[in-house]
């Protein structure tokens, strides 16, 4: 396996990680320990989760992978493990998980404080925003027309604010 850090840390991270968005929906509780066993012994580190998986994304099973993965992990050697996972960004499909989907400062942080409970761990590696809150073509939208009146507030500030303090 390669590795590799990530910038502006000591962290190190194989090159390939284990993406786990079908745990709790496409591969059972068992399933996922097993691919998660298999993924390490080959020397991957690094795993890749979000409090909305598993896809499709459900009620019913939203944040199933990140508690697959918690049950897993509380019988590892958690320094020796990267872990990465997101708060959701804004989507009415998805306000199931939380009315405000937005990245307002308390938001971020019960998302994060519900993520660490399902990983059963007290911290993550890596925390990223899955999606932007302004209008944007994600998803791969097909023709997709940017409109200009899309009302956004510019919160980029409080955003990294609130990551850097999570770091600090």
């Amino acid at each position: 396996m390669k590795y590799t850090t990530i910038q502006n840390t000591d962290i190190k991270v194989s090159k390939i990680c284990l993406g786990t968005m079908t745990f709790g929906q496409q591969n059972t509780e068992n399933e996922a320990h097993e691919q998660l066993n298999y993924a390490v012994e080959k020397g991957v580190n690094f795993i890749d989760t979000a409090e909305m998986y598993s896809i499709p994304g459900s009620k019913e099973t939203q944040g199933s992978t990140e508690r697959f993965i918690g049950s897993w992990l509380k019988d590892q050697k958690r320094e020796n493990l990267v872990v990465a996972t997101k708060v959701t960004g804004p989507n009415e499909y998805f306000k199931y998980i939380r009315e405000n989907l937005g990245f307002s400062k308390p938001v971020i942080l019960e998302a994060l404080n519900n993520n660490l409970k399902r990983l059963q761990t007290d911290y993550v590696d890596v925390y990223q925003l899955h999606w932007p809150e302004r209008s944007t073509n994600y998803f791969g939208q097909r023709n997709y027309k940017h409109n200009n009146d899309d009302q956004w507030e510019d919160n980029f500030s409080e955003v990294v604010e609130t990551l850097d303090g999570l770091v600090k």
